[in-house]
């Protein structure tokens, strides 16, 4: 049994970390379910108030910089909330529609989309903020990848 419980935690770690350049899969949720496995196979003991409380911090700073990179990108290279919406729907459809590359286009091709329905500043334009677009998704994977880790450390240095 506890071959099999370690076998579920990591899985449920490398989902997360998979999921911070795929944002259909909810890296935070692996993350905590993993710590929640860990509970049930082996024992919560370990797992303190504090240890919550840390990881819990983790989850509102990962949420935080993830919008904040998405919109920082479009807003720096002059896109609009258009741009950043078009942008997120492009990330959510965009590995179904292209698979593999969807991830990367498909945040550009809804940023610039969006610019060109609903403010109409021309192509130029849109083609700045789908760039944003891009470099903020880009951003925001770098920095989930830096606090998943974090949030690993932590793990192991309770457990």
């Amino acid at each position: 049994m506890e071959t099999i419980g370690w076998i579920l935690i990591v899985l449920c770690f490398i989902v997360a970390f998979v999921g911070t350049f795929y944002p259909i899969i909810p890296s935070v949720v692996f993350m905590l379910l993993a710590y929640v496995l860990y509970g049930l196979f082996f024992s919560f003991t370990e797992l303190t108030i504090l240890f919550w409380v840390i990881q819990i911090l983790f989850v509102i700073l990962l949420f935080s910089a993830d919008m904040a990179a998405n919109a920082f990108g479009v807003k720096k290279f002059g896109g609009t909330k258009a741009g950043m919406w078009g942008s997120t729907i492009g990330l959510l459809f965009g590995p179904f529609v292209i698979p593999v590359a969807g991830i990367l286009i498909g945040p550009f091709i809804g940023a610039v989309i969006a610019e060109l329905l609903v403010t109409r500043h021309g192509l130029k334009q849109a083609i700045k903020s789908g760039v944003g677009s891009l470099i903020g998704f880009l951003t925001s994977s770098v920095v989930k990848v830096i606090v998943l880790v974090i949030m690993l450390i932590v793990f192991v240095f309770f457990v």
